[in-house]
């Protein structure tokens, strides 16, 4: 009789365990271990029969192999998500676009299916909606070509299947999560099930050198759900972040085989779908009214300079332990900033509220916000403001000093494109458009106006 034993799969990670825990050591998530049975004298007879099984690998020289960018592209139509994806689609190539629920993966997709079914035969499968909803979504976005096909399904064989007919140049898959294989038990979403459907999938896209485009959900920290073997297995890796309500909308890639990781890509929602914004800058700047607490900083995006209000509100707490908020920055970059601004500044932040705001809904991971906030946060506690007419930016280090940030060029580029006089920026920058900033509390005092 086989021997079978039970392990725990994470379901976040892959990790194995032999018993059940209420935390995976692996990736720290609670609440993902699943039982899975293993048959031992299988997996035996497996391993025994592999060893013995595999040929002789036909190799060939290098100097032979086809160059990647030698194959064609599919472009998307929208040029800033083909610098994304290094050009565009590439042919052969698997990609994974995951983001939050409403943000406007399907809308973006079925705008980019529109597009390259004018030339290319597409196909569209759906394990979420039904082809009513499909087809309302097509007919607000003008999707009609006669190129373009659907399919409702949720098994991973059947969509293998069809793409290794090689009848399609271009294959979407909503979504990875969805999918199940016949021959394995568990439920769709499980480690097993993601894994094998994308390994299976990208088989096929292999051999055929189909493009294909699978969409992936999101955990509640906004992190690509399932098993991280499914990102390694795929050639490139998309977020699609922002406000799902309103605001700006960002792609950018976390893994790109193909090309940078460096570009981002900026949308807005309108009634025809999403479309690229081509000056974000002077969109996001647009209803600024210049009061106290408001800083525009100049911050780059990828390899994109933009300019973009910082908003900050201080207000006495009205309990014991005071608030620190925000949205589209680091919140512990936050609590640092506004402990270096207390220590070297001598403001008196420790029963204040602090709230920071970044307009227009992007997300900041730029180290030379730094200034921009702490002079945000100065200028809402003391009720000052900045000229109009100058930008900010800069790194701070804990003794309140002000370093050098990354493609000073570029921001300074911008900040003149758009009418601005001059930029607050470290010292070490030799421009005569440059308010040079040394350290924190001399910023403070030479730049904010009096109350």
């Amino acid at each position: 009789m086989a021997k079978t034993r039970s392990k725990f799969i994470c379901q976040n990670c892959g990790a194995s365990y032999g018993k059940w825990a209420g935390k995976c050591d692996n990736c720290d998530e609670w609440n993902t271990l699943l039982e899975q049975v293993v048959n031992e004298t299988e997996a035996k007879t497996a391993l025994a029969k592999g060893a013995v099984s595999g040929k002789k690998l036909d190799t060939v020289s290098v100097n032979k192999l086809i160059p990647t960018d030698a194959k064609s592209r599919l472009k998307t139509n929208f040029p800033e998500l083909d610098s994304v994806l290094g050009g565009g689609i590439l042919l052969g190539s698997v990609s994974l676009l995951a983001g939050q629920p409403g943000i406007g993966k399907s809308t973006l997709l079925m705008q980019i299916a529109s597009f390259v079914s004018a030339t290319r035969a597409v196909l569209y499968v759906s394990g979420e909606e039904s082809a009513g909803q499909i087809k309302l979504r097509a007919v607000r976005l003008g999707a009609s070509s006669e190129k373009l096909h659907f399919a409702s399904s949720t098994s991973g064989n059947d969509i293998a299947k069809t793409i290794a007919e090689g009848n399609y140049d271009f294959v979407i898959v909503d979504s990875i999560q969805t999918l199940s294989l016949a021959e394995i038990s568990s439920a769709p979403g499980t480690v097993s099930q993601v894994s094998n459907c994308g390994n299976l999938i990208i088989r096929a896209a292999k051999a055929t050198d189909t493009a294909v485009m699978l969409v992936g959900h999101v955990t509640k920290d906004g992190t690509l759900a399932g098993p991280k073997v499914l990102e390694h297995l795929v050639d490139v890796v998309l977020n699609f972040e922002g406000d799902r309500y309103g605001g700006f909308k960002t792609v950018r890639a976390i893994k790109n085989r193909f090309g940078s990781t460096l570009e981002l890509a900026i949308f807005e929602m309108n009634e025809k779908g999403l479309a690229e914004v081509k000056n974000p800058s002077a969109a996001l700047l647009s209803e600024r009214q210049n009061t106290d607490g408001s800083i525009i900083l100049s911050t780059i995006e990828g390899t994109r300079p933009i300019l973009v209000e910082i908003q900050a509100l201080v207000n006495p707490t009205n309990f014991g332990y005071p608030k620190r908020t925000a949205s589209g920055f680091d919140l512990n970059r936050l609590n640092l900033l506004v402990a270096v601004l207390e220590k070297r500044t001598k403001l008196k932040l420790g029963d204040k509220d602090i709230f920071i705001n970044v307009v227009g809904g992007l997300r900041l991971n730029d180290s030379a916000a730094d200034l921009a906030v702490c002079m945000a946060i100065a200028s809402a506690t003391a009720g000052r403001k900045l000229d109009d007419k100058l930008v900010v930016f800069g790194e701070v280090g804990l003794g309140g000093e002000i370093r050098s940030a990354s493609a000073p060029d570029r921001r300074l580029a911008e900040a003149k494109k758009l009418g601005f006089t001059g930029a607050i920026a470290p010292a070490t920058i030799k421009d005569k458009f440059v308010l040079p900033a040394k350290d924190l509390r001399t910023t403070l005092i030479k730049y904010m106006d009096k109350k």
